[in-house]
């Protein structure tokens, strides 16, 4: 087989998860992802998100790796800058994630079912209140492989 060869710049964005920081309905954050390679045995995206923006902890059906490309992040309480890599096993959860001020660009794989499942979800209410960040109804998006869409 013939290896899949695409430039970031040819795969549409499109916008995965949105939410409302503080009381004006037009101070929004999102992130952004264009999926590289989905047509094989694993999901390779490229995602961009805006600043101050929340991630949920959660984990993933399958192994997972992050790089962060540009931008910085925290994941718990761990300052990932440009060249941090985070390894997921299969089943494990991380985060909550934060994006910084400048937002984040990311490189990420999933080795299998990328769907993600919540994780210690009273800590992730409690960031959200303690930032004023309400989340957003999920943008709808089509998943590869014709996996059901479990985000909501």
């Amino acid at each position: 087989m013939s290896p899949r060869i695409v430039h970031v710049d040819d795969v549409p964005s499109q916008e995965v998860r949105r939410q409302q920081h503080g009381p004006d309905p037009a101070a929004t954050a999102s992130v952004h992802e264009r999926w590289l390679d989905a047509e094989g045995r694993f999901l390779a995206l490229h995602a961009r998100w805006d600043p101050g923006m929340l991630v949920q902890p959660h984990g993933h059906n399958s192994d997972h790796v992050v790089l962060v490309l540009s931008g910085s992040m925290t994941c718990g309480a761990v300052e990932c800058r440009p060249g941090t890599h985070i390894a997921l096993d299969q089943g494990d959860d991380f985060g909550p994630f934060a994006a910084g001020p400048d937002g984040v660009e990311l490189y990420e794989v999933m080795m299998g079912d990328p769907r993600s499942f919540p994780a210690r979800q009273d800590e992730w209410r409690a960031l959200l209140a303690e930032r004023d960040v309400q989340p957003l109804p999920n943008p709808p998006i089509v998943l590869p492989g014709g996996l059901a869409d479990t985000r909501n």
